[in-house]
């Protein structure tokens, strides 16, 4: 058979790297299939699109994975396959906690030939000898005979052939300056955030987070080879393409057992396979120094720390009251004074929040090393404890938001502002530390850092500024340059100096002995 796998964007916010569930099933299909991978946030596609490739490509199973905020798109898209006799294999996190909803058993119409419940690796292989036999069958879960869940060990892991496979749709550099950049030191023709899993699960069970649910609360890892042997993988691609790579480490708390990270970032540092990485990792957990010392020599750059709130009742309330907002100063100047930093997460419209919750945070905010902070509205997700406790009290007020995506609008009433007001705080937050002059502080901030650092904040700002004010065409991102111009001008003379001195910089008078 040959098979499509497609991921779907939500048609706002793009995501900047690749899914890794694509990759991994791909390595997971038993030989004798053709895979191929498209992503749409790589590849727009609608849905006569996809239909027209199915079936010019002459596909024989499409699998869609998507998550609570894609599943719209992901409905109509495996609509459109539908309709042109193709079956539909979906997964991930929404099809799991609403598979009656995919199969068209809640009342609606069938978006899915088969679901495929929870974590796929066991099952994927079965469901692709099924469907080359023409005998889907409606769900697949991973279950032993005693019909109790069964979680993949990671041990041994699937080897994603990241050599061979074909990246170009993941690459972030434009068409149009790839080849001027190709020129530039190491090269930047090529540049690919690329998702690695270390590890699945985590214990924390916040109420507003899908993860527990769907990885459990078990933790599971990898070996520390495993890991290491795909980073190497990774940066010999880079080095022969003459580009760039970085990882995005998804586990769900990437030091979630310190002592098992520790070891793994030694390992990583003993074989030399630095890359440039991020991962996701609690506050709490960044209080180890020496954790902090071997992010930096493994080569972490940025951590993604979901703060959430300034307030100790709100963190409280949704059982997150293990972060410490009065740790979070120090957290972040460990970081920095080893030249990483963060992705700081803050959602409004908690239970306690009140009117200039945004403003009262970025008070805080001012005060820490420069990042990037990203600010949301609590969202019920099907599945999790918040949605059940908004549901029994009747607070919902659109009880199936995913139906209709609208990206930073609330799904239910909060208790101490208005849907409105909560919708005014996540906009201040934003307009306040991606406008001009807020990237041009961020940028100022590190004037006694190397100039990349200054560039790799600008960067950045500007990137994750598309989050909420989307630059989706060429003069949106014209206009967001002019408006930045003068920090353009400024990094760029300030590149151009440092370029200069080291041409012009003497040589160094020959050493001669005390007897000349």
């Amino acid at each position: 058979m040959k098979i499509l796998l497609y991921n779907p964007d939500n048609g706002v916010t793009r995501n900047f790297m690749p899914h890794l569930w694509m990759f991994l099933l791909q390595s997971l299909t038993p030989p004798g299939h053709e895979v191929v991978l498209i992503d749409g946030n790589a590849q727009p596609m609608d849905e006569a699109a996809i239909a027209r490739y199915v079936v010019n490509e002459k596909i024989d199973l499409v699998g869609i994975g998507a998550m609570t905020r894609m599943i719209a798109k992901a409905y109509r898209m495996a609509d459109a396959v539908r309709a042109v006799g193709i079956p539909v294999v979906m997964g991930g996190p929404h099809v799991t906690e609403m598979a009656d909803e995919a199969l068209g058993r809640d009342g609606g119409p069938r978006h899915a030939d088969a679901v495929a419940l929870g974590e796929a690796d066991a099952t994927w292989p079965c469901i692709v000898e099924d469907a080359a036999r023409g005998e889907l069958k409606d769900v697949y879960e991973p279950v032993d005979a005693a019909g109790k869940e069964l979680k993949p060990s990671l041990k041994p892991y699937p080897v994603i052939p990241w050599d061979t496979i074909d990246l170009k749709q993941f690459n972030l550099v434009p068409h149009v300056a790839k080849r001027w950049l190709q020129k530039i030191g190491a090269g930047w023709g090529e540049f690919r955030i690329v998702p690695v899993e270390s590890g699945r699960g985590c214990p924390y069970g916040c109420e507003f987070c899908t993860v527990t649910g769907f990885f459990g609360d078990s933790i599971r890892f990898r070996t520390n080879e495993s890991v290491v042997n795909e980073l190497l993988l990774l940066k010999a691609r880079a080095k022969k393409e003459r580009g760039q790579i970085a990882v995005f480490f998804i586990d769900d708390n990437f030091a979630i057992n310190l002592k098992r990270t520790k070891s793994l970032l030694r390992d990583i540092i003993a074989a030399g396979a630095q890359v440039h990485w991020v991962a996701q990792i609690s506050a709490n957990l960044l209080r180890d120094q020496e954790l902090v010392d071997l992010i930096a020599a493994s080569g972490g750059k940025w951590v993604f720390i979901g703060m959430e709130s300034i307030d100790p009742a709100n963190l409280k309330d949704v059982n997150k009251g293990f972060n410490k907002p009065e740790e979070y100063a120090g957290v972040l100047e460990r970081l920095a004074q080893r030249n990483v930093y963060a992705i700081t997460s803050f959602i409004f419209g908690m239970d306690n929040d009140t009117v200039g919750a945004a403003e009262r945070t970025l008070a805080q905010v001012s005060t820490w090393p420069p990042g990037l902070p990203i600010f949301g509205l609590l969202t019920p997700l099907p599945g999790t404890p918040l949605y059940k406790r908004l549901d029994v009290a009747g607070r919902l007020t659109r009880p199936k938001h995913w139906q209709e995506f609208i990206p930073f609008n609330m799904a239910h009433t909060p208790l101490k502002m208005t849907i409105d007001e909560a919708h005014a705080e996540v906009n201040y937050g934003w307009s306040h530390s991606y406008g001009p002059e807020d990237i041009a502080h961020a940028v100022d901030s590190l004037d006694n850092q190397p100039l990349g650092y200054r560039v790799n904040i600008f960067l950045a700002r500007l990137c994750f500024r598309g989050i909420y004010f989307p630059m989706l065409g060429r003069f949106a991102w014209w206009k967001v340059i002019s408006e930045n111009r003068a920090t353009i001008f400024k990094l760029a003379h300030q590149g151009f100096d440092a370029w200069w001195g080291s041409k012009t910089k003497p040589e160094p008078a020959p050493a001669t002995s005390a007897g000349d």
